[in-house]
């Protein structure tokens, strides 16, 4: 087992809340995704929060490739953790 965490990072909440819906249809993911607000350092302003899509990942079956190209459909990238 590998026991990946990817974590989504998108610009906005409803960027958030759209990929994580369309995780499970186009990945088969089983374990609904957490969302997470990132306020940037020093800002209080909710405009300058980018959002997390923590997805669990213990087999290591997501393919990385996908899931960048996935992310970057909101202008968002892709993190392992």
């Amino acid at each position: 087992m590998n026991d990946v965490r990817h974590v989504l990072v998108l610009p906005d909440r409803d960027a958030a809340e759209e990929a994580a819906a369309e995780l499970g249809e186009r990945f088969g993911v089983a374990e609904e995704p957490q969302l997470v607000r990132d306020a940037l350092a020093g800002e209080d302003d909710a405009e300058d929060a980018q959002w997390l899509v923590v997805v669990e990942d213990p087999t290591g079956r997501l393919p990385a490739a996908e899931l960048d190209e996935f992310a970057a459909r909101w202008d968002g990238w892709r993190e392992e953790s």
